[in-house]
């Protein structure tokens, strides 16, 4: 009875290591075909902050900027990325700066740089779209947290892949400052007044 019963086991093992092994193979074959993507030099990329007062025009430019991207493999045929997996944008809200000092410390006043020192985008999900060949857009959705609020938000990307395989994404996204809980100031006494929307522009150059 107990050689019957070993005779019967012996296939039911084997028919499991070969699922783990398949198993295994799945898994290593996916991690291989995930690729993380870093910022390749901080003069290729630029993330800029542009406003409007009653007065005049104003932009701000982030320095030191963190980001890493987990692209798909890239298609053979349509040269883009399958699909994004996941992408982690951060900046030090003091290291937004742009060329008035006044300005600079009226803003990290306003959205509380001291109390929330980071300005964060994270993935959730995103669809790819190739448009065609090595160039393709991105409709990325995300969270993305200022002054300690957080929003979802749809950033839409423009991006190619270089001869090189670095990929290049632009785009630029519109939000207001009551949305993230910040009343636009005005200075002056109120002669001056700043705009609820702004423009956040950026250029990004990643390489494996």
């Amino acid at each position: 009875m107990k050689k019957m019963l070993c005779t019967t086991l012996q296939p039911i093992r084997f028919k499991y290591l070969i699922v783990l092994i398949f198993i295994g193979v799945g898994i290593s074959n996916s991690l291989q075909a995930q690729v993380v993507y870093k910022l390749n030099g901080a003069k290729e990329n630029i993330v800029k902050i542009a406003g409007k007062s009653n007065i005049h025009d104003w932009t701000m430019t982030a320095e030191n900027l963190a980001c890493d991207a987990n692209f798909g493999p890239v298609s053979g045929a349509a040269g883009v990325p399958k699909k994004l997996i996941s992408l982690n944008f951060s900046v030090k809200s003091k290291n937004l700066k742009s060329e008035s000092e006044s300005m600079n410390n009226r803003t990290y006043k306003v959205i509380k740089a001291d109390a929330y020192p980071d300005i964060d985008f994270k993935l959730r999900e995103a669809t790819i779209s190739p448009l065609q060949k090595n160039k393709f857009s991105v409709d990325a959705t995300g969270t993305l947290t200022i002054a300690g609020v957080s929003k979802i938000i749809t950033l839409h990307v423009n991006g190619e892949v270089n001869a090189d395989n670095t990929i290049l994404c632009t785009g630029q996204q519109k939000i207001k400052l009551t949305d993230y809980g910040i009343q636009p100031p005005s200075y002056m006494l109120g002669a001056m007044k700043v705009g609820n929307e702004l423009t956040i522009l950026f250029t990004l150059n990643f390489k494996k």
